[in-house]
């Protein structure tokens, strides 16, 4: 009986580990303008925060700059937010037991890219947040969709 309960939460954790979560995406067109990563507005500094296929495809996780909702991912979808430059953010994204945050000073007129990964977690799969540079991070979000921004779980 217990090897046959082990086998039934080994094939859900795989099935929820691999399955496909989705989430609102905004047109090919405004998501074909932003990957120009131009220069943000004046006074101001982009953030293009991402995640890429990989484990957890079937989890959704949300995003927040400053407390405020950016969206919630999935697999192969970015968000692009402007932010105040030359002024300290807060970039988190919710996890297993808590909230993961980066702290982030920003310049004017630059844009930053933030990698969002799921990593195994006791439960379920948690997600982190990494600074990468901007070649990385251009490359990833070229191959990437735009997610409509603005809608959070929680």
């Amino acid at each position: 009986m217990l090897k046959k309960s082990i086998l039934v939460f080994i094939a859900l954790a795989v099935l929820l580990l691999t399955g496909c979560a989705s989430v609102p995406m905004e047109s090919p067109g405004k998501s074909e303008k932003l990957k120009a990563f131009n220069s943000p507005s004046d006074g101001m500094a982009g953030l293009y925060i991402y995640r890429e296929a990989g484990v957890g495809a079937a989890l959704k996780k949300d995003i927040w700059v400053n407390e405020e909702c950016v969206g919630e991912s999935a697999q192969e979808v970015f968000f692009y937010k402007e932010v105040p430059g030359d002024e300290r953010h807060s970039i988190a994204t919710e996890s297993e037991f808590s909230p993961n945050v980066i702290s982030l000073e920003t310049e004017k007129g630059k844009n930053y890219f933030i990698k969002q990964y799921i990593k195994m977690g006791v439960f379920v799969g948690g997600a982190n947040l990494k600074l990468v540079g901007e070649e990385e991070g251009r490359n990833a979000v070229s191959e990437l969709d735009l997610a409509v921004s603005g809608t959070c779980s929680s």
